[in-house]
């Protein structure tokens, strides 16, 4: 039987206490299920159903019985959503769709179990466990969902527009993870899962196993109930990757013709070890007047990913290409041998990189309902949540000047060929030198008190059904601390550094640095439908022995150095310093934000018009205070004139230096209408109209309050008549650059939905949904002015960069849904049914300042460069813009053939989406040796104009399919298997040449085996 019990609705409701039932709005009190009568709360009809069909049915009834647009999934069974990450399960939603990219700045790097989810296309979503408040400790507001044990959950619940009762900060919408409940069920439930999964590229097993007891007792002051749910899981993955680096335009390459020429191809695999915990606790009590219940929820997180990985580094002007080389009507490179004689090979860097993370959310809930009498029930709900992370990324790399790379770019993926000689220097130690070491270090913690109490009236009246009003108050505070630089890279020894630093490379060859390193061999490569190079790479151990093993690393350089300067005479040898972590301010984000919120909303019904119409309309008024714990540094390079000098031109205002720690406060009030329509224009037939103000307030990583200001001047100095000079100031410069910004405002919209909803049966419906959402002050990376007082107590305006409310947006589109199953067909065949969801999303957003420049300028790639990183900028100098919104597709479905008939339960899905924007300027397709095109320019020509690239993720479709086998009522065996197509996902780059590929990563097939016990 499912266990689609809505937690909510328990309490509002107390006929509906031992039974399973809709969802309720989360905020509040319950949306209760309403048939014919709109205003009499009716529980779910007793489904005899089982299986999938059960969880169909289930998540159906959810959805037409539901106040508000709700999309849901239920579990069919204890432990049974039909994915390995909740992130997954959200997917097969309309409208939703999740990224896979670990990193939104590092698109490098494929989450095989996915990432951040959109709704209708937009990032800005709130999650909740059991309609309260759900984070993860990372600078966000949401959670990681694919840190959440999916083997938790009775069911995901996706609202597509907030009402007055729900609580705020879902302009994408809202997903609420359901637990189960101890009155979910007449008596006594226990169940067991156990599950072996292996991965066909990895090839390597991971196990897991899930076990939920519950139970309910009768006695004399009322009814209690227990619920214990525990979760084990790993994962073993693994992905491997082609990449391209972009193309670079040169006409000294083919005579007479301009070509564009990549620096170089590449390869790489990641190994990815996960395990995840859950613990869930539920304890329920209930007597004719009173009800309670406690929940403990705690989810754990460990991640580790090992990567070999091997990148172009020369200088992609000195690559030469072999006569006989293909391109394409663009003039980009299809085929060829590249070279790079004047550095003695192609540089190419291979690093073995090592990442762990630990993560956890703890959640301590006590919810106590009231009774008071036929008419008023009183809630008062007391919410703990804590939640932490941290994570060690250690990099350390070897190098190589590989002779040449024969590249084929014609076909899916980059076919590279080499010669014996080639493998064989590759595969020699010799050939190599060690090149750099890299650390990032982060953590972070964050906490949340809040606490609810509402009310609920129950009117006797043939329109008005209920009022709901009450009151939330909570206090959060987030620390998060990062190593700075953030990622620090250093090098040991680079052919740059030869000749003025060092007196050559750290050869592994030479006894003195020779060690830690070891030959890969890619084995099994792209499930073997390719073979690269085995390369040598540093051991795991080196890269995880931070910090000793970077000292060790970079006593090498030392020793080079000192020979050169011994032999030059001159010159320095700086010891390495790793970042500093924990203790600058420059690293450290500390926020605290308090919140009350007030609401009233009046549900309504009118039952004696020919088409009876129910809804309700309410309003939400939520007061946010916000406290920045942050630093502020000014600088001056204002000259201070010599003995007999004086200085002249335009006055500079004199600002004394300092570097100090400062508060910003930020307080706004926002006010939050809302109204629900639906229009029942049969038993079968239903019309929905929805509108709402939203809001989405900044993410706590955009509010960091670390400022850096400088005051520069332009000068030259003249002699005056009587031998003294003047220092002439001819311009004076006053600007800065900040990490975030704790004045911005949260982004706003007016979301309007409208519906029409056909149920043709149990588990048959048809629905079509247009939404349009119109958002106000979204976030960018642009200009903002701030003030500093000089010595004369007047204040002067610095332009600074960092985010700001500097757009406007919209979000349209449509979704249709269709589910059923063919119960008419004869015998056998009944048991067939299908499930399709299509999305369809337009995206636009306007800057309230645009920045619209042809031609790219200047070598800071830094946030400074507003046409860098709002528009992008090729490596030919020229400026792409006209953007669309990041992680948006335009098209996006999913489909499943489902089976269920005896003790046979099967399904195929397929989830697919279109192409996206991911990023902007990230990791891998940005540099500053772009050439300066500009005419107008001094340096026109001159390869020294910062880019970068527009990345884009193509589009994707996955194929995943499970079958299951009731042995008896009990006891089930099944198999999944996933992305069973052997899918690649591939990620493109913008240039003026076209879109071109980037990186190709496959991630290979991987089937589970599984067995669960129920009684």
């Amino acid at each position: 039987m499912s266990i689609a019990a809505a937690q909510a609705a328990l309490f509002w409701s107390a006929a509906a206490m031992a039974q399973s039932t809709p969802p309720a709005s989360p905020d509040a009190a319950a949306s209760p299920a309403a048939s014919g009568n709109s205003k009499s709360p009716m529980a779910l009809e007793t489904v005899v159903i089982k299986g999938q069909r059960a969880a169909l049915a289930s998540a159906q009834k959810i959805k037409q019985n539901s106040d508000e647009i709700v999309d849901s999934i239920v579990a069919d069974d204890i432990g049974k959503l039909p994915d390995r990450s909740v992130t997954e399960v959200l997917q097969r939603i309309v409208g939703v769709a999740i990224d896979r990219t670990m990193a939104k700045g590092d698109p490098e790097h494929f989450s095989i179990e996915g990432s951040g989810i959109t709704i209708r296309g937009l990032t800005f979503v709130r999650s909740e466990l059991n309609g309260r408040d759900a984070f993860s400790a990372n600078g966000g507001r949401s959670l990681n969902f694919e840190d959440v044990p999916p083997e938790l959950m009775a069911g995901v619940d996706v609202y597509k527009n907030p009402s007055a009762e729900q609580i705020e900060g879902s302009i994408g919408g809202l997903v609420n993870l359901r637990t189960a409940m101890p009155f979910d069920f007449d008596g006594m439930k226990a169940a067991v899962s156990v599950q072996d999964s292996y991965s066909v590229l990895r090839r390597k097993s991971s196990p897991s196993v899930s076990g939920m007891f519950s139970n309910r007792w009768k006695t004399d002051v009322g009814d209690f109930g227990l619920l214990v749910d525990l979760a084990h899981s790993e994962s073993a993955l693994r992905t491997d990757a082609f990449q391209v680096e972009p193309y670079y335009p040169r006409s000294d390459v083919v005579a007479g013709q301009t070509v564009w020429i990549p620096k170089g191809s590449q390869w790489r695999t990641l190994e990815f070890d996960r395990k995840r915990d859950g613990q869930y606790l539920a304890l329920q009590w209930k007597n004719e007047k009173f009800a309670s219940d406690v929940t403990y929820f705690r989810s754990k997180y460990k991640m580790t990913w090992n990567e070999n990985a091997i990148f172009a580094q020369s200088t992609p002007y000195n690559i030469t290409v072999d006569p006989g080389a293909t391109y394409d009507a663009n003039g980009a490179l299809v085929k060829g041998t590249l070279r790079d004689a004047a550095d003695g090979g192609i540089n190419f860097g291979a690093d073995t990189r090592v990442a762990t993370r630990n993560s956890s959310t703890q959640d301590l809930a006590w919810k106590f309902t009231w009774h008071a009498s036929d008419r008023w029930t009183f809630r008062s709900d007391l919410q703990f949540v804590k939640a932490e992370t941290s994570s060690l990324d250690s990099t350390v790399a070897t190098g190589v000047q590989m002779a040449k790379e024969n590249i084929d770019l014609s076909g899916g993926v980059p076919r590279l060929s080499f010669d014996a000689a080639d493998r064989a220097a590759l595969a020699d130690p010799s050939s190599y030198y060690w090149a750099f070491t890299m650390e990032h270090m982060d953590k972070s913690v964050a906490n949340e008190k809040s606490w609810k109490g509402d009310a609920l009236f129950k009117f006797e009246d043939p329109v008005l059904i209920d009022l709901r009003f009450g009151v939330r108050l909570t206090d959060r505070d987030a620390l998060t601390q990062n190593s700075n630089p953030g990622y620090n890279w250093a090098a040991i020894t680079q052919p740059w550094q030869v000749g003025w630093n060092i007196s050559g490379l750290a050869k592994l060859g030479d006894p003195r640095f020779s060690g830690n390193t070891n030959l890969h061999a890619f084995n099994n490569f792209f499930n073997n439908n390719t073979s690269v190079p085995s390369l040598v790479f540093p051991n795991t151990s080196t890269a995880s022995g931070f910090p000793d093993s970077y000292t060790a690393l970079h006593k090498y350089h030392d020793i080079l150095c000192a020979e050169q300067t011994a032999a030059q005479g001159w010159g320095s040898c700086d010891a390495w310093k790793a970042a500093t972590f924990g203790t600058d301010p420059a690293g450290t984000n500390d926020q605290r934000e308090r919140t009350q919120a007030a609401f009233s909303q009046l549900r309504f019904g009118f039952d004696d018009w020919k088409l009876p119409v129910d809804g309700n309309v309410g309003l939400r008024l939520v007061h946010t205070d916000a406290t920045a714990h942050g630093y502020t540094v000014f600088t001056s390079n204002v000259p201070t004139p010599p003995s007999g000098s004086s200085l002249a031109g335009s006055p500079v205002p004199i600002i004394p230096a300092f570097a100090e720690a400062q508060n910003f406060s930020n307080a706004y009030t926002n006010a939050l209408p809302s109204l629900n329509l639906r229009l029942k224009a049969s038993d079968k037939l239903q019309f929905r109209f929805g509108f709402a103000t939203s809001m989405s307030r900044p993410d706590f990583s955009q509010l960091q309050a670390y400022t850096s200001l400088t005051q520069t001047v332009d000068k030259h100095t003249v002699a005056n008549p009587d031998g003294s000079t003047s220092i002439v100031i001819d311009a004076v410069h006053q600007t800065g650059t900040a990490s975030g910004n704790p004045m911005l405002k949260p982004i706003t919209a007016q979301n309007t939905d409208l519906t029409a909803e056909w149920y043709f049966d149990r588990t048959g419906s048809f629905t079509v949904a247009a939404f349009n959402k119109q958002m106000h002050d979204i976030i960018i990376n642009q200009t903002y002015v701030k003030q500093l007082m000089d010595v004369n107590g007047k204040p002067q305006d610095f332009t600074v960069t960092g985010p700001v409310n500097g757009a406007n947006g919209t979000a349209r589109g449509v979704e249709l849904a269709f589910q059923q199953y063919f119960d008419k067909l004869p015998g056998w065949m009944s048991g067939f049914g299908v499930s399709a969801n299509y999305t369809f999303v337009d995206s636009h957003q306007s800057l309230y300042n645009p920045v619209n420049q042809a031609y790219c300028s200047g070598g800071d790639g830094t946030a400074a460069n507003l046409n860098l990183n709002l528009n992008g900028c090729d490596v030919n100098g020229r400026t792409f813009g006209d953007l669309p919104l990041a992680n948006m597709s335009r098209h996006s479905y999913n489909l499943a053939f489902l089976y269920d008939q005896g003790p046979i339960s099967a399904r195929i899905a397929y989830s697919w989406r279109s192409k996206y924007l991911q990023a902007v300027n990230v990791n891998g397709t940005q540099g500053t040796d772009g050439t300066d095109t500009n005419p107008a320019s001094s340096t026109v020509g001159q390869h020294n104009v910062a880019w970068g690239l527009p990345v884009w993720a193509d589009a994707y479709g996955q194929m995943d399919a499970s079958i299951f086998y009731k042995v008896t009522d009990k006891f089930t065996i099944g198999l999944e298997g996933r992305n069973l197509t052997d899918s690649t996902y591939k990620q493109l780059m913008d240039q003026h040449i076209g879109m071109k590929g980037r990186a190709w990563f496959a991630v290979g097939p991987s089937y589970s085996v599984q067995a669960s016990y129920s009684f």
